[in-house]
C-alpha cells in the first residue's frame, strides 16, 4: 500500500488514539474504568437497538450484542473486584469469571460459551450468515444480560441506555 494515502491514514489513526479523543462521546467521558465498561454495553445496545429498526444490518446486530454482553459481564467483575481495570481478560475468561462471581450458573457458562464459540464466530467471519431472527433474540439475550448483571449490581442508577 505505499504511495497512498491508506499509509497516512494509518499513522494519523494512531496518532490520534494515542493523544486521547477531542470531544469525547458524550457518557463515555467519565474516569472510572468500571462505570465505562457499564456504558460501553449502554452503548452497544443502544446502537443495535436503532440498526434494528432499520431492518438488516444483521451481523453487525450479533457481533454488538456479544461485545454488550461481555461489556456487561466486565463491568460487574470489575465493580466487584474479580479483575483489575488494566487486566486483558479474553472472551471464554469472562465467562468463566462471570459464574465465578455467582451472575450464573456453570450450565450457563457453559451454553454462553457454546453459543460464542459456536455461532459469533461463524457469523462474525462469513461462514454463517445472520438473520433477523437470530439478531433479534441476540439483542434480547444481551438486553436480559444486561438487566440482570444491573439488578445483582445494585448500579442501576449509572446506566445510560433504554434497556434500565
Amino acid at each position: 500500500m505505499d504511495n497512498s494515502r491508506i499509509e497516512e491514514t494509518l499513522d494519523e489513526v494512531s496518532r490520534e488514539f494515542r493523544k486521547g479523543a477531542r470531544n469525547p462521546e458524550t457518557g463515555l467521558d467519565v474516569n472510572d474504568p468500571v462505570l465505562l465498561q457499564l456504558r460501553k454495553s449502554c452503548r452497544l445496545l443502544d446502537a443495535v437497538q436503532s440498526l434494528q429498526e432499520q431492518n438488516g444490518h444483521y451481523t453487525l446486530i450479533i457481533e454488538a450484542s456479544f461485545a454488550s454482553i461481555e461489556r456487561t459481564i466486565q463491568f460487574y467483575l470489575l465493580e466487584k473486584g474479580y479483575i483489575e481495570d488494566d487486566e486483558f481478560v479474553d472472551h471464554r475468561k469472562v465467562y468463566e469469571l462471570g459464574e465465578n462471581a455467582a451472575l450464573y450458573g456453570s450450565d450457563f457458562r457453559e451454553k454462553l460459551v457454546d453459543l460464542w464459540e459456536n455461532n459469533r464466530s461463524r457469523t462474525y467471519y462469513r461462514e454463517g450468515v445472520g438473520s433477523e431472527r437470530t439478531a433479534e433474540l441476540m439483542v434480547e439475550l444481551a438486553e436480559e444480560i444486561h438487566g440482570h448483571v444491573l439488578q445483582m449490581a445494585g448500579e442501576r442508577h449509572e446506566c445510560i441506555c433504554n434497556t434500565a
